[in-house]
């Protein structure tokens, strides 16, 4: 078939590309693809994960870099900055994963109309769209419940509520139904044809990993291996191949074909034998959710039994208590007849365990994978070099042994993984979703090798996944959904149960006959709690309905109290009155229009905030915490000093010298030593910082008039401490000659010829506490803000959220500050909570001006959340975000900042960053501010250096932060 089908004219087109290549390092995603689409015309895009798919649309959507080629959307060229800009009022992407573009903590309502604002639709309109959006797709009733609280089904529904609230002209759908329970998804799909059927003038490009999904649209591509396989209308591949899964599998390369006519040997069970596999009432609970609700099931030995279920209803949880990882709240399980317990060794080693993600090392290669695994499972020496051989022959890993994992196609990954579970020859094997995103061929492959180990070796396979093809290959299957097994048995038992044609439509009927029985929590009080989250559809409706999406009714459920089901007729009223009444807003300039934009972002951010119990405890009162300790910890008085005694002559002479010592307030006098063992114990353990040590006869010598020796030996270890413990000693061994002379008869002047007697300006008490405070308050306002303010940031880019700031009219600019501002004002009122605790709890009081010290912090605080825009700009992870942030903020704001030693006595290189770093000048403004009576006129210098350094950061972060991905 011919990758590219016939000419369009650019009028009619909606997508134009032109010899697009896209590479990630050496591995190249997509080769020279060229592609003219059509507008009006719904398109589906089908492949395996992995293929190139999502890096196609979000080159469409402009959301990646193009790096080679000519990509034209909507008549406009996407590699021109002023042309994405407009395209993204006419463009909407739903990035691929459950609810990417959506915030978790912000209910349905708010979700919408963030999305909404980001346009600069006015208040009315936006106001009107938010709500037909709402009511078309039966989402009015839970608008108050926060999105992070919905099921997979309803987290579609809202994000194509925020991917169309500006009304685009294509809309961009990257698998959005990948992991959805059947019924969500038959609805989702129904949804989008009601909507485009009031707008056929809107282009929709949907990638689906479910080819069959596929059968629905008017256009078909197909990708493998970052290539176009086909691009032809749908009725036209239909009409070639019966349909679009002989399709995909007949244009696929030979090698990557697979075999959907998989034979299965009829599963015998033995005489006698103990079942493999037992489940009573297991329950998971993490808080108050509950993953995993009273499951209980028996698996027979060499049976393949299948877990059948959308993500997030359970199967891993329950997977992972079968295996040992998780302690059950409630129940239990056996397996080959030993109970399971968390951690057990035992069960370890006799069940083989293959989690959803690849868990192996990318960094060594394959056999050094199944080499550390055989280890791992005590298969040493000749055992484990057989045991590595045998399993990469078996599972035909020869030609890849010394390659790294990270090098491998998803399917030989898979096979990887396999091997290593299989390695110690486990009697049961728990498959975790083992086929997600591989291609046919890998995916048939894969079960050919199931289906050995369970006849041949009679291998117990406990196995989950989302493909129905997969589990009508089972021996029994179970449907699970929200926690709960709806049914188990056979899947042409089930199938026959609910009177349907097909397995998903089985699945879709038991869906519906329990949906009545969940209770939803609703976030606000105005909604009857027994309002339920999922639609309904008659059972003899699903089975009457055929592959075809378009055809299939459905229908909404409203509030207990009002169960009129919102009907097609219903829905597409809603959108009519939208279309008549729809017009593209014009993009708004000026100061108000672009500041408006700025608090999108800082209200979403606020509400974030807000809701966010742990973050908004530790901005507001870390700098509190670090303030309690590090204030009161930290001093520099010299009081206290631990000393012991070393007195080998014990006369009246020795006694009367160590009295000085018991009389001095620095000095505090500890158990007496008695050898120089005792002695020098006493310093290591840090018992005393001294011993006074008298030698033997020295009150004898003393008074013949001759010169003994005392031994001051002093704990050198702390330097600053060890000079003032000897300038003390000093002190008093001259207070001593003096009192003794006197006593003598030594009447004269005694006193020297000049006295200096040192009066403080400033902290007159000389208390380490006036000097201290300021210091520590720059300090907390250097690192919680910042750290704040880099994962903030961070975290939208780990989360994919920030795809909507690629896709949206705002620049980024605008979005960093919007970001910054919460963060600013949270700091503003822990700066008050800390001068607070200074002034009330310390003691410590202002004698400057307390507004010319605030206007310090404002500045500083600027600073160091610019800086933290800078950190988040430049790295991905929160960890690593968190501990650059850290890193290059404590250790140069206490090094330069003058906190420990006068900023005059840094040199060279150095001298320079606590010039340039905002440290050392809010550090002059809080003691000229807390100590020296200062007030604005004084700090401008310090004024103009903070904000100049905040005004740097922030163009920066600007510059660097890019509004495409690589």
């Amino acid at each position: 078939m011919s990758a590219s089908s016939k000419p369009i004219h650019e009028k009619t087109s909606a997508v134009c590309m032109e010899g697009v290549q896209h590479c990630y390092g050496k591995i190249i995603a997509l080769k020279g693809i060229d592609l003219t689409l059509p507008k009006g015309k719904t398109i589906g895009l089908v492949g395996p994960d992995g293929v190139g798919k999502s890096t196609l649309l979000s080159l469409l959507a402009g959301v990646k870099i193009l790096q080679t080629g000519t990509i034209n959307v909507l008549g406009r060229n996407v590699a021109e900055k002023k042309a994405r800009d407009a395209l993204s009022r006419h463009v909407a992407f739903m990035p691929q994963g459950l609810g990417y573009n959506l915030y978790p903590t912000l209910s349905i309502y708010e979700n919408i109309d963030f999305h909404a604002r980001l346009f600069s639709i006015s208040a009315e309109v936006r106001e009107t769209r938010i709500q037909r959006l709402l009511t078309a797709t039966g989402l009015n009733p839970f608008q108050n419940r926060a999105a992070g609280k919905l099921s997979g089904g309803m987290k579609q529904k809202l994000s194509l509520c925020c991917a169309l609230v500006h009304e685009p002209e294509l809309l961009i759908l990257d698998e959005p139904t990948t992991g959805v329970d059947p019924l969500s998804r038959r609805q989702f799909w129904q949804l989008v044809t009601d909507l485009r059927a009031e707008r056929p003038e809107m282009t929709v490009i949907v990638a689906t990993a479910y080819i069959d999904e596929a059968e629905q649209f008017e256009h078909f591509l197909a990708m493998n291996d970052g290539e176009l396989l086909a691009n032809a209308p749908t009725d036209e591949i239909l009409a070639q191949y019966g349909d679009l899964e002989n399709a995909y599998n007949a244009i696929l390369p030979e090698d990557k074909r697979g075999n959907p006519h998989l034979e299965i040997p009829p599963f015998q069970q033995e005489n006698g034998a103990k079942p493999a596999m037992e489940a009573h009432h297991l329950t998971k609970r993490f808080g108050d959710f509950t993953a995993v609700d009273d499951v209980s099931f028996t698996i027979e030995k060499g049976e393949i039994f299948g877990f059948l279920g959308s993500n997030g209803c359970g199967k891993s949880t329950t997977m992972k208590m079968l295996t040992g990882l998780l302690a059950p709240t409630e129940g239990n399980a056996e397996i080959l007849g030993a109970t399971v317990e968390a951690g057990s060794i035992e069960t370890r080693m006799r069940v083989g365990y293959m989690s959803q993600a690849f868990s192996l090392y990318e960094e060594i290669s394959v056999r050094k994978n199944l080499e550390m695994h055989a280890t791992l499972y005590r298969l040493n020496g000749k055992a484990g070099k057989t045991a590595v051989e045998d399993a990469i022959k078996r599972y035909d890993l020869s030609t890849v042994a010394d390659a790294l994992p990270r090098d491998l196609s998803l399917g030989i990954r898979q096979r990887l993984q396999l091997a290593a579970a299989c390695l110690h020859h486990p009697e049961i094997l728990i498959l975790d979703e083992p086929t997600s995103g591989v291609d046919p061929a890998a995916r048939d492959h894969f079960w050919e090798e199931l289906i050995r180990l369970s006849r041949e070796e009679r291998v117990t396979i406990f196995v989950s996944t989302h493909f129905m093809s997969e589990a009508a290959r089972c021996d029994r299957i179970s449907f699970m959904h929200r926690g709960k097994v709806l049914d188990m048995g056979t899947p042409e038992t089930l199938r026959k149960k609910q009177h349907a044609d097909t397995l998903e439509e089985a699945f879709i009927c038991y869906l519906e006959a329990n949906q009545d029985d969940e209770t939803p929590q609703i976030a606000s009080a105005k909604i009857d709690p027994s309002s339920t989250d999922t639609d309904t559809t008659t059972c003899a409706a699903a089975s009457s309905t055929t592959t075809n999406h378009t055809t299939t009714a459905h229908t909404e459920t409203s509030s207990a109290t009002d169960r009129n089901n919102i009907s097609t007729a219903q829905i597409k009223n809603a959108i009519t009155t939208t279309v008549t009444t729809a017009t593209h807003p014009a993009r708004q300039r000026g100061i108000r229009a672009w500041l408006a934009l700025l608090f999108t972002f800082s209200r979403r951010e606020a509400k974030e905030l807000l809701r966010d119990p742990v973050r908004l405890l530790f901005a507001l009162f870390g700098p509190l915490v670090i303030m309690a300790t590090a204030a009161t910890a930290i001093s520099f008085d010299i009081k206290d000093i631990r000393y012991s005694i070393f007195d080998q002559d014990h006369s009246i002479e020795s006694r009367t010298f160590a009295a000085y010592f018991r009389g001095s307030p620095y000095f505090s006098e500890q158990t007496a030593v008695h050898s120089p063992q005792q002695a020098e114990n006493a310093l290591k353990e840090g018992k005393v910082s001294l011993v006074i040590a008298f030698p033997p006869n020295f009150g004898r010598q003393l008074m013949r008039g001759e010169h003994p020796e005392i031994d001051f030996a002093v704990d050198g270890a702390e330097p600053f401490f060890a000079e003032n413990i000897k300038g003390m000693i000093l002190g008093i061994v001259q207070e001593y000659g003096e009192q003794t002379l006197r006593a003598k008869g030594y009447g004269g002047n005694l006193e020297p010829a000049v006295r200096i007697i040192p009066r403080f300006a400033y902290n007159q008490d000389f208390k380490s506490i006036y000097a201290i405070t300021p210091g520590v308050i720059m300090l907390a306002l250097m690192l919680i803000p910042v750290m704040m303010t880099t994962l903030g940031i961070v975290r939208e880019k780990e989360i994919g959220s920030i795809s909507n700031l690629y896709t949206s009219p705002a620049s980024v600019l605008q979005f960093l500050i919007g970001k910054q501002l919460p963060y600013v004002l949270t700091a503003l009122l822990s700066y008050l909570l800390l001068i607070f605790f200074a002034i009330v709890v310390l003691g410590v009081p202002i004698t400057g001006s307390f507004w010319a010290m605030t206007f310090g912090a404002l500045l500083l605080i600027l600073a160091v959340t610019g800086f933290g825009l800078l950190v988040s700009s430049v790295l991905s992870s929160q960890v690593a975000a968190m501990a650059a942030a850290a890193i290059l903020t404590v250790i140069p704001a206490v090094n330069f900042s003058g906190m420990l030693y006068p900023v005059s006595t840094i040199t060279g290189f150095n001298a320079i960053l606590a010039k340039i770093f905002p440290a050392a000048h809010y550090q002059a403004i809080s003691l000229g501010a807390f100590t020296k009576g200062q007030g604005f006129n004084q700090f401008i210098p310090a004024y103009l250096a903070l904000a100049a350094y905040a005004l740097v950061c922030i163009t920066l972060a600007s510059l660097l932060l890019k509004k495409q991905e690589k």
